[in-house]
């Protein structure tokens, strides 16, 4: 295919799974153990980490401060 024949397929069309994934600055994440809500824009002031800090950029050595799990113990989670 031309180039600009793909450029007009991505115009005229979406994907319906890809739509509704987030980026990564909004993506929230859950903890398996007891459901607590990583929320970026929130972060975890009494943990010492501040709002706008993404779940991939906490130090490794953070802690559920719910049940004191480690971020292994986190998902994804689409709301």
């Amino acid at each position: 295919m031309k180039k600009e024949k793909i450029n007009e397929q991505y115009v005229r069309y979406f994907c319906y799974i890809c739509i509704n994934l987030k980026k990564r600055d909004d993506m929230k994440y859950i903890c398996t153990v007891c459901d607590f809500i990583y929320d970026p824009e929130i972060g975890d002031p009494e943990g010492g980490i501040e709002p706008g800090t993404q779940f991939e950029d906490i130090p490794d050595d953070w802690v559920c401060p719910l049940c004191g799990v480690g971020k292994e113990d986190f998902e994804p989670y689409n709301d």
